[in-house]
């Protein structure tokens, strides 16, 4: 079916207000989420990844390091849920680390949270 046949066909539908309908607005998928506010979810922060064989697993012991996929001084993956959500950085708060966040993915491209 070619777009002009597509054209053709609709043509002669009434138009919608809309009326009705959720708002897909940015502000109207968010004016109604107060609910969730308290709502729990997991964030991780991750440093890298390697795949290892079970051989090599078993050989682990205390001291033992493992070379992960990135760089020193890369930006970790900052998930929610499992999902990548933005890069960050590792910096000390007190006696604990914390995650200072960088580079914030589209929400629109957050669609697996």
């Amino acid at each position: 079916m070619s777009d002009d046949t597509v054209m053709e066909e609709t043509a002669g539908l009434p138009a919608t207000s809309g009326a009705g309908l959720p708002d897909t607005t940015d502000q109207g998928l968010l004016g109604g989420l107060g609910v969730l506010d308290s709502v729990k979810v997991r964030l991780t922060v991750e440093v890298g990844r390697t795949q290892i064989t079970i051989e090599d697993l078993l050989k682990l012991n205390e001291g033992s390091v493992v070379e992960l996929d990135r760089m020193a001084g890369d930006p970790l993956d900052i998930q929610i849920n499992g999902t990548t959500i933005a890069k960050g950085e590792v910096v000390v708060i007190g006696e604990r680390f914390g995650i200072r966040f960088g580079d914030i993915v589209d929400p629109k491209d957050r669609v697996n949270i």
